[in-house]
Order: C-alpha cells, then sequence, then structure tokens
C-alpha cells in the first residue's frame, strides 16, 4: 500500500506518463555509444511523424515499440516524446514487417529480400519465420543456403536480444552487445552477471568505466577487493597505451583513487598498496630511483621485460667466428662490381653485421640504411646464410622486399599467427628454419612483439635490427630500439653521413636540421614550387588550416600531378579539434570522396563510411589478419549480407557491421598511425593548439614520411615551438612524458633478475 503522504505524488507522476505504440519511420540521431536516440514514428491514425527522444540499445526503421514517457515541448523543435522505457512488439502492418525486415537486423536479409518476403506471405511473415522456415524456399530467389543463414541469424537475433533487453538498462550500446553475444554466446548473461569486468578484458571497445557501470549496477560493492584489482589493471593497460611497460607505486595509486572514487567511496593509499602486493605488481628487487619507489608491472609485462634482455644477453655472449679479412675482401669486390663506395660508418656496419649475434643500424633518411641493408643481405648470401626479411606493417614489408629483391612478411606473418591459439608457431621450440633475421623500422615494434621475434631466432642464428632512433617510439608499450642503443650492450652503428643525391631534397636537409634543432629551411607556396618541402600559413587559427587544406587537396595538388585519393595522406598531430584527424576526415571524405548513386554508404555512429573511402585499422585482429595502423580501401559495401569489404594490399578483408568499430576514415590519421608508411605527398597541420604534442621528432616523423613532396600548414610559431622540444639523452622530447621501461637497464646491468 502506498503511504497516504506520498500517493498523492506518485498518482500526479503516473498521471504524467503515458504508453504509445507506433513503428520508426526513420532515425534523425543514433550514438552507438550512449543509446542516446532522436528518432520520428509513425502513429496509428495519426497523419503526421511524430518526434521521440530517449536511450534505446538497439533500434531500426521498421521496429514496432511501445514507449512509456511523457511528451514535452522542446524551444527549437517542438513537440517531443520523451522516452523512459520502451519494449518492441511485433509489426501489425504489411510495411512495418517489411521494414523490420529489411532493417539490418537479419543478416542475410537486406531491402530486396524482405520485400520478396512479405509479398508472398503477408502478416503471417514473422511467424513463417519463428515456426515454419523452411517455407522460405516458396519465396523465388532464396535458397536452402540462404534459408540456412537467415535460420541462424533469426535466432541468434533471439538470442542477442535478450542480452541487449539484459545491457539495456546497464547503458551499453547495441555495438558492444552484438560484440559480447559473439565472445560468450548463450552464457553471455551468465559471464556478464558472474564478472562485469571481464567485459573490459575481453571485449574490445569496453573498457573498465562500462564495466564498472555494469558492476555497481549488478550490486557490486564500490570497496570490493574485486573492483579494485580491475581498477589497477586498468590504469596499468592505460599507461601501456601511452607506451609505459610500468608506473612507479605513487603513479598507480594516485590513478586508481582516482579511477575507484566514488560518492559513496574512496580509497585510501593503504587499500591500494595492499592490493598491489596481492596482486604481485610490484617488482621489489628493481629501485628507480634513490628513494626506492616500487615499480609496478602488470606480471605479464614485467617477465616479457626481464625475459627479452635475458635472451639477447645470452645471444650476445655468443659471437659468430667469421673471418673479417675474408669478408673485406668481399667487400671490395662487391663495391667496385656495382662502382659505388661504402662510408666508414656503412664498411662498419657491414662488418659487425658479419659477425654479431644481435646488430643495430640506425640513421635519419638520406643516410645510407637502404643501401647498407642491401648489401648485408648481399655478404649473407656470399656466406651462404638463408635469409629471412620482416617489417611491423605490410607497406613496411612491400618496402623492404623491393629494395632488396627478396620476399619480405609482416612479423606476424614471419612467425605465423595462428587465431586459434591466439599465438605465434614460431617460438623457441619452433624458430624459424632461417639463419639471418633482418627487422626493417625497428623503431615500430613494441615490447611483445620484439620478444616473439627474439624467440623464433635460432640460436645460431643472427638478427639485424634497421631504423630510425629519431622518429616515435612504438605504438604499443616499450621503446625497444632506443633501449637496445643506449643499453650499451648491443653493437650499433648510427649513419650520419647524408649522401649528396639525398642531400638534394629539401625534406631530407629540413628533417635533419629539426633533429639537431634547427628552424627548417621551408620555401613559402606558390603556384611554381621550386622545392620539395613547402609552407602554407594557412593563418592564425585552425578553421584557416581546415579550409587551406580544402584547397590545397582541391586545387593545387591536382595541378602538379597528383591524384588526392591515392597519392595525398594528411597527418595531424592529433585526433581532437579542427585540425584534428576526425574533423578533417569529415572534410576531406566531401572532397576527394564524396556521395554519388554509384557509391554504396552506411552510417555508423557518427561516421559515414562509402566504398572508395581509405580506412585504418585501428587495433589488432588476429582473426583477419589486420593490425594496428594498416590501410586499405573499401570496395565494396554489401546490405545484404551486411558486410563491408576492405582491400589491405591486394587482400580483401570482410568487415561486419558489429566489428566496423575496428576501423575509421584514414584520409588524415594521426603523425603516430603514420610509422613505417610513406606518401608522395603529405600535408601536415601544425598549431599552438597541439601544444601538448608539439615535439621535435613528431614534426621530424610525420615530414620524413613524404617521398615527393611535403607541405606544412600552420604558424612559424607551433613549428618552433616542436623543434626548440629539446630531446634528452634518450630522444625523449621535454614535451613528452618518459617512457617508463627498463630494457636499456635490464641490459647493462649483468646479472639483474
Amino acid at each position: 500500500m502506498i503511504p497516504a503522504a506520498q500517493s498523492s505524488n506518485q498518482l500526479n507522476a503516473t498521471q504524467q506518463h503515458e504508453s504509445i505504440t507506433g513503428v520508426i519511420e526513420r532515425l534523425t540521431f543514433y550514438s552507438q555509444e550512449s543509446g542516446y536516440t532522436v528518432a520520428r514514428m509513425q502513429l496509428p491514425r495519426a497523419r503526421d511523424l511524430v518526434t521521440i527522444v530517449g536511450s534505446f540499445a538497439n533500434i531500426q526503421p521498421g521496429q514496432t515499440l511501445q514507449l512509456t514517457g511523457f511528451w514535452r515541448e522542446h524551444p527549437q523543435y517542438g513537440a517531443q516524446f520523451q522516452v523512459i522505457n520502451y519494449k518492441e512488439t511485433k509489426p501489425a502492418t504489411i510495411t512495418g514487417i517489411e521494414k523490420y525486415l529489411g532493417s539490418g537486423l537479419i543478416k542475410g536479409v537486406g531491402p530486396v529480400t524482405a520485400r520478396r518476403i512479405v509479398n508472398h506471405f503477408g502478416l503471417e511473415t514473422l511467424d513463417i519465420i519463428e515456426h515454419q522456415i523452411e517455407r522460405l524456399c516458396e519465396v523465388n530467389g532464396i535458397a536452402k543456403k540462404r534459408i540456412a543463414m537467415i535460420q541462424k541469424a533469426w535466432e541468434t537475433q533471439k538470442a542477442i536480444k535478450e542480452v541487449m533487453v539484459f545491457l539495456q538498462t546497464h547503458g551499453v550500446s547495441t555495438t558492444y552487445a552484438v560484440k559480447i553475444y559473439k565472445q560468450y554466446g548463450d552464457k553471455a548473461i551468465a559471464i556478464v552477471t558472474n564478472n562485469p569486468y571481464q567485459l573490459a578484458t575481453d571485449i574490445y571497445g569496453i573498457g573498465f568505466i562500462s564495466a564498472d557501470k555494469i558492476a555497481r549496477n549488478l550490486g557490486v560493492a564500490p570497496d570490493s577487493e574485486f573492483r579494485y584489482k580491475a581498477g589497477m589493471t586498468h590504469v596499468l593497460s592505460e599507461a601501456a597505451e601511452d607506451g609505459h611497460c610500468y608506473l612507479p607505486q605513487p603513479e598507480l595509486v594516485t590513478g586508481a583513487i582516482a579511477l575507484l572514487k566514488c560518492d559513496s567511496h574512496e580509497p585510501s593509499e593503504d587499500a591500494i598498496a595492499q592490493i598491489i602486493l596481492k596482486m604481485s605488481l610490484a617488482d621489489e628487487l628493481i629501485r628507480e630511483n634513490a628513494d626506492n619507489t616500487l615499480l609496478c608491472y602488470n606480471p605479464a609485462f614485467f617477465n616479457t621485460e626481464h625475459n627479452l634482455a635475458l635472451l639477447i644477453n645470452q645471444r650476445l655472449m655468443r659471437g659468430i667466428d667469421t673471418d673479417i679479412p675474408r669478408v673485406r675482401s668481399w667487400l671490395e669486390r662487391f663495391t667496385q662490381s656495382r662502382r659505388v663506395g661504402l662510408s666508414p660508418e656503412q664498411q662498419a656496419a657491414v662488418e659487425i653485421a658479419a659477425y654479431s649475434k644481435v646488430t643495430v643500424i640506425t640513421g635519419g633518411p638520406g643516410t645510407g640504411k637502404t643501401f647498407c641493408t642491401r648489401t648485408i643481405v648481399e655478404l649473407w648470401k656470399a656466406m651462404g646464410k638463408s635469409i629471412a626479411l620482416a617489417a611491423p606493417t605490410g607497406r613496411a614489408a612491400q618496402r623492404l622486399s623491393e629494395m632488396t629483391g627478396l620476399e619480405a612478411k609482416t612479423v606476424h606473418r614471419l612467425l605465423e599467427f595462428d587465431p586459434r591459439s591466439m599465438g605465434f608457431k614460431r617460438d623457441m621450440s619452433n624458430p624459424l628454419p632461417q639463419k639471418a633475421l633482418i627487422v626493417d623500422e625497428a623503431s615500430m615494434l613494441d615490447l611483445f612483439l620484439a620478444y616473439s621475434l627474439i624467440k623464433a631466432v635460432p640460436e645460431d642464428g643472427q638478427i639485424l635490427f634497421v631504423g630510425d632512433v629519431d622518429q616515435l617510439p612504438s605504438v604499443g608499450p616499450g621503446k625497444i630500439l632506443a633501449d637496445l642503443i643506449n643499453s650499451g650492450k648491443v653493437p650499433v652503428v648510427r649513419l650520419t653521413q647524408v649522401f649528396r643525391q639525398a642531400a638534394s631534397s629539401k625534406i631530407i636537409t629540413n628533417a635533419h636540421q629539426i633533429n639537431q634543432g634547427y628552424y627548417p629551411d621551408i620555401e613559402p607556396i606558390s603556384q611554381t614550387p621550386q622545392t620539395d618541402c613547402l609552407w602554407h600559413g594557412g593563418g592564425y587559427q585552425p578553421e584557416h588550416g581546415v579550409q587551406a587544406i580544402s584547397e590545397l587537396v582541391a586545387d593545387f595538388i591536382p595541378k602538379l600531378g597528383f591524384n588526392p585519393a591515392i597519392d595525398v595522406q594528411v597527418l595531424s598531430p592529433m585526433s581532437r579539434g579542427l585540425v584534428g584527424t576526425r574533423n578533417l576526415n569529415k572534410v576531406l571524405q566531401q572532397l576527394i570522396n564524396p556521395p554519388s548513386p554509384q557509391k554504396v554508404e552506411i552510417k555508423r555512429g557518427e561516421m559515414v563510411f562509402r566504398t572508395g573511402d581509405r580506412v585504418i585499422q585501428l587495433t589488432n585482429d588476429y582473426q583477419r589478419e589486420v593490425f594496428n595502423g594498416d590501410m586499405g580501401f573499401i570496395t565494396d559495401i554489401d546490405t545484404e549480407e551486411q558486410e563491408v569489404i576492405v582491400q589491405y594490399t591486394g587482400r580483401d578483408v570482410k568487415y561486419d557491421y558489429a566489428d566496423l568499430n575496428e576501423i575509421a576514415l584514414a584520409w588524415s590519421v594521426t603523425i603516430h598511425k603514420s610509422q613505417g608508411s610513406e606518401y608522395p605527398v603529405v600535408i601536415m597541420p601544425l598549431y599552438t593548439q597541439h601544444y601538448m604534442m608539439l615535439s621535435r621528432n613528431l614534426i621530424y616523423t610525420g615530414l620524413t614520411r613524404a617521398k615527393k613532396l611535403a607541405i606544412i600548414v600552420g604558424s612559424k610559431k607551433a613549428i618552433g615551438m616542436a623543434v626548440r622540444s629539446r630531446s634528452d639523452s634518450e630522444g625523449v622530447s621535454v614535451n613528452q612524458k618518459e617512457r617508463y621501461t627498463q630494457l636499456q637497464q635490464r641490459l647493462a646491468q649483468v646479472g639483474l633478475r
């Protein structure tokens, strides 16, 4: 019974709410992240469509929904129905059924197939699919194979709906609900109920915040050890995304308290410290400073870093018996026959590669890394060694193959990744058959990839790392190339001499000027440029930069003979802001690949994909064998099969609609994402708004991605800020937080566990 004091108010509240039932005609706005939706609905016997507003786990045109809520008057858009909760009912009209079936909910049924089915079965369509699906063979063009697909999709959809209904109240979007079902199947609800934090580990795109929201709604206490451990893991994972292998304990404690505190609870430092010890996160034998600050690792990171150092040190202890006079004699004959000469640095690099188990060659553009690598390949061939070539990305591997004349593979392909075991087939127990390995673009190697490589090289084999240590470090955790060089344990040759042919390029000479802290000599843009490195003032504000980039892409660059669709890459320091990648991609898509009747497109959240779009992979997808940073073009969008086809270096990869959060438009990408790539033309906006990201190695990396033409758009002040950002002894800009790694120390200190 309602208490008398409350009954009046509650009755008044009830009177303000009402229920309406109608068919969703179209979506005006839908956010996949929050589920917030603005849609237009057709009510029975109503002449005009009404606007509904609310949060929906899953909503598509054609669905019949029963809504509970209240009417409100929006000052700009007029009357709107604010939805409090809803449930789906079966469509009651033929038009509604057709829209429902063809909305994309059921893989294998698009608008055309839906029309055929509904024309044949009418109002009984959904009952037929539910109870007599074999009768779909009565519909022209639907074979048994398609029926089996539709049946599986229908059953899956029913199960997904149960998951969605469960997750809807916890704010999980439709896209992630589908991913949760794919990951866990019919056990999804049980797993999420038992351990909601497992979502943050298993599902790409669901982090601790979303999992914590679900957990709190399910009754997990804010001070539970369960929650603390998940929070700690999240803070370390966030640090890893910034390149760190560990965090000093004070930083981990501070980050965990900020993450875990809520209105009803704030963790204490002592409580967090106790969890750190319980989780074995602290490496008590390695001290960062004289004050004995503990270094807190995810155990997998600690073991990998420790074992990588051990393996490298073990290999360095065993040299290769090599007749150096014979090597020098071969080199003399080789250079004479090619009518070329080696610089003293290059000569040293080739000789060291002849006898060392592990060698590093580093240098900037134009210093002869390519020729040096080719010479080592020829030497190793003359010595009878079998050779493997690898690079972190497909584009870098393709370039390595072109310059050596031998097949080169991505590191993942070389090590034979097995999606079933989620590991590499090549390791210490099953090493590579080749005795010599060259890894190009080694600055891109992160901790785990470097360890996997070293493990796979046979004990009597050699490995040569080639890369530019002055570029940005890897996207993943660690700074492997810098740590190898700075350890003092690994033989290193730094190529510094810029050769005459390379010195004629302003891209190369300016890159070296920037690297040495000097303002680059950039030619102001004109209709008849005299060099390959140009500057466009682009005004002092980012909006002027957007306009300048648009004019360059639409007019200036085509006049120079370049095709914007395939030759031009816009590189930005950041993803946010007017001259960030997100906004620039929308602008450039309209310029380079505008909509047309011949192009199919699909909207996912605020992003539109259409055939012809350049896209980038955002995460490692081992099932599809595409990896973070890989770029391709959308060649087809199949609305019937609900698949998007992306071509990566000649290989077609299929994405279900539910997995489209793994890719993004790539007409513009961050400079960090461009590592290992080269483009005919690079446009790089630099504004003072980017000050948190502006650094010498950032502008250096972006500039050296250009092969034929580089255009910097922005203020001279921003360029100066980047150039003046001094680098410390480890090549870390003062504008950037130094990456926390201990590989250099582990390599340098003999006997360090």
